[in-house]
């Protein structure tokens, strides 16, 4: 059954995930617009939608430990921080509060560039005590949201891995991967990639008002099968899972990217740690007004009666009845559309460093 959002008109910022900016707790005072700003900056925001910020960034170093026992690689690498894509849902929201910003608008509207991610790259993979390990570019925000069209920073950071042939994995929900097909390629012919495409939904309507500035559901669908058809495996991630919007699409998202090539398909609850729960929860009420409710309650049932989930090991899949039957389903669904098949290990011998020609005098 195709689910057809309820959207109040009311107050809704067209194009955005968040439909507001939360309070950033990590800082002691807050900007409070009177009525006549909030009535300015409405109607200055009739005639064209909200614009994106971009701004300079220079880290002192591009590579992300992660210590969770969740995931399966060892570092991460986000040239960007803050998303365009704008999905109510998103993790990584919370990030934006540690450089002063909020996880509401601010996130999807401010966008910070790191610019020198290509060349921390670089310098990391020339110290002496660097040994190749996974690293998954998108461990936080999506490296091929809209900003990678203008700044290509995914793009160049593939060549410093192709370069010193070390393996490099990439999560993305943007059909935007196929610009470096080249590139993705030749790191496939070495055994040195990892994709992974997140479909949430093949709903049209839901993922407009649920991920505003994506690719859409048919994008996605011809990447994959674009990916796969040129011998590049993909996981599909069906990630959230959120009980009462998409909790239903799993047998038929299943055959779509089944009959397309996936190689694996995965699924992660939604969780909604610190603000997110409050963003998610107004973007809720006005998107399905008449469950909001229900959609919330179902969230809590799978994470021990709260919304906030943080334990490992049971916060990507949740627990109880609700979490067991979406993991019975899976299984099932697995089993029927997306055929076995083994790939190997990505080759972690080919890794070879490339000093300087300054350095190489001495």
């Amino acid at each position: 059954m195709k689910v057809k959002p309820h959207i109040s008109q009311d107050g809704v910022i067209k194009g955005r995930g968040s439909q507001s900016n939360t309070h950033n707790p990590f800082l002691k005072q807050r900007y409070e617009p009177t009525d006549d700003a909030k009535m300015a900056w409405q109607l200055d925001e009739e005639d064209e939608p909200p614009r994106t910020t971009f701004i300079d960034v220079f880290p002192k170093s591009i590579l992300s430990k992660n210590n969770s026992p969740d995931l399966g690689f060892d570092y991460s690498i986000n040239p960007y921080n803050g998303c365009e894509h704008g999905c109510t849902y998103c993790y990584a929201r919370n990030s934006h509060e540690y450089w002063g910003y909020s996880a509401g608008v601010d996130f999807e509207q401010k966008i910070l560039i790191k610019k020198n991610a290509p060349q921390l790259l670089e310098e990391a993979f020339n110290k002496k005590s660097w040994k190749p390990q996974m690293i998954v570019m998108s461990g936080n925000t999506d490296c091929y949201q809209p900003a990678e069209r203008k700044f290509e920073l995914t793009r160049e950071c593939l060549k410093v891995f192709l370069k010193y042939r070390h393996p490099v994995g990439i999560i993305t929900k943007n059909a935007l991967l196929l610009r470096d097909m080249d590139i993705l390629t030749e790191l496939n012919e070495k055994n040195l990639l990892r994709v992974t495409l997140s479909i949430t939904t093949l709903n049209e309507d839901i993922r407009r008002v649920m991920e505003p500035r994506t690719s859409t559901i048919a994008q996605r669908l011809k990447a994959l099968q674009t990916l796969t058809n040129a011998g590049i495996p993909v996981n599909v991630n069906m990630a959230p899972i959120i009980y009462g919007i998409n909790s239903d699409e799993i047998f038929d998202l299943a055959k779509e990217v089944g009959a397309r090539g996936a190689h694996s398909l995965s699924y992660i609850m939604v969780r909604l740690n610190g603000s997110i729960a409050s963003i998610f929860e107004e973007w809720v009420s006005k998107t399905f007004p008449e469950r909001a409710g229900k959609i919330l309650n179902q969230i809590k049932d799978t994470h021990g009666g709260t919304l906030n989930e943080s334990r490992y090991k049971t916060r990507m899949k949740g627990e109880g009845k609700l979490a067991e039957q979406i993991a019975d389903v899976f299984k099932v669904a697995r089993h029927k559309f997306i055929p076995a098949q083994q790939i190997a290990p990505v080759d972690f011998t080919l890794f070879e460093k490339h000093q300087s020609d300054q350095l190489t005098l001495f």
